[in-house]
């Protein structure tokens, strides 16, 4: 027979993260684990009060699901026993990893896949003064793709003094919902002139309608305005790409399915992730094959990551190991 156990981990960062929202020093995961009395498989998930979400929240809702879990339901259940968030993605995780290891199989190839190729993730820079960043953008200036936190409408001097520091490389703006339209418009051109390659939420989730029938300069990506295949739909009238994240989506199995409908619609993907340790970001490498942006760096943030972790060598990261995830 089947347990269920859930538990919280404190994982300490290698400095402040810091985003319009506030300030983290630090990775509070939960991570539920599924043992059939042979094989363990587990999921990582990292609540986010943006959603409203917290730690004791989710715990309390994989505690409400053991009865489910330990007779026997499966991921595909699943969907519709709980809501999206990182609740279901801990246990939807969790199964995805044991179902591989009951089959002996990679999980990947039971998401129809014969391989997992590596990719490459952009790097996060988190919000500070234009000097402290553009020294941490000198600092990975080789890296494929830096992406750099913003903090409102008159934050152009920080993106100036990343793209001097960092004149090579890729550069994504997140603005986490920091703007408005009439910001936006304003700070498009510019944006452009520094060969900004995409912005991430610029508009509040529910504010964006704005966009629609806009031509922006710079393609534009919808982060809290998507989290399952419900609201591809509307990205799709104002967003040329969308990020998928595990933990908004609900898991792998939504998130795979989110990622295939959006491809039907014509949008482009980024896989994204919130921060956490490996054990999140392993079942999020599969959604990311073939997605033009990648990033999950989570791990890169952390001042100590799981043993083992994914491989990862500057940008790229490699399959995970079996003793990791699936």
């Amino acid at each position: 027979m089947r347990r269920l156990a859930a538990r919280d981990e404190r994982w300490p960062l290698r400095d402040a993260f810091v985003i319009a929202r506030g300030v983290k020093t630090e990775a509070h995961v939960v991570v539920a684990e599924i043992t059939d009395g042979q094989h363990v498989g587990r999921g990582e998930a990292v609540p986010y009060a943006r959603y409203g979400e917290d730690v004791d929240g989710v715990l309390a809702e994989i505690v409400a699901m053991r009865g489910a879990i330990e007779t026997g339901a499966g991921r595909h259940l699943l969907q519709g026993l709980m809501p999206a968030g990182a609740a279901r993605n801990a246990l939807d995780c969790a199964l995805w990893d044991l179902e591989a290891k009951q089959a002996g199989v990679r999980a990947w190839t039971l998401a129809g896949r014969d391989r997992l190729d590596p990719v490459k993730t952009c790097f996060t820079l988190s919000l500070d003064t234009p000097d402290a960043m553009a020294a941490v953008a000198r600092a990975n200036a080789r890296r494929p793709m830096l992406k750099l936190k913003i903090g409102g409408p008159d934050d152009l001097d920080r993106i100036e003094a990343v793209r001097q520091a960092a004149p090579r490389t890729r550069l994504i703006v997140d603005a986490n919902e920091g703007l408005t339209f009439a910001d936006l418009t304003r700070l498009a051109p510019d944006l452009a002139r520094l060969d900004v390659q995409l912005v991430e939420q610029p508009l509040p989730a529910g504010e964006d309608g704005a966009l629609e029938g806009w031509a922006s300069p710079v393609p534009l990506c919808a982060d809290e305005s998507l989290h399952t295949r419900a609201e591809l739909a509307a990205c799709a009238r104002r967003y040329a790409y969308v990020n998928i994240k595990l933990d908004k989506a609900g898991g792998l199995s939504e998130a795979l399915a989110t990622a295939a409908e959006a491809r039907a619609l014509g949008l482009e993907l980024m896989v994204g992730c919130m921060v956490g340790t490996s054990l999140a970001m392993a079942p999020a490498m599969i959604v990311a094959q073939g997605a033009r942006v990648v990033d999950l760096d989570g791990p890169l943030l952390l001042a100590r990551d799981r043993e083992p972790g994914l491989p990862i060598s500057g940008s790229l990261i490699e399959a995970p190991p079996p003793e990791l995830w699936g």
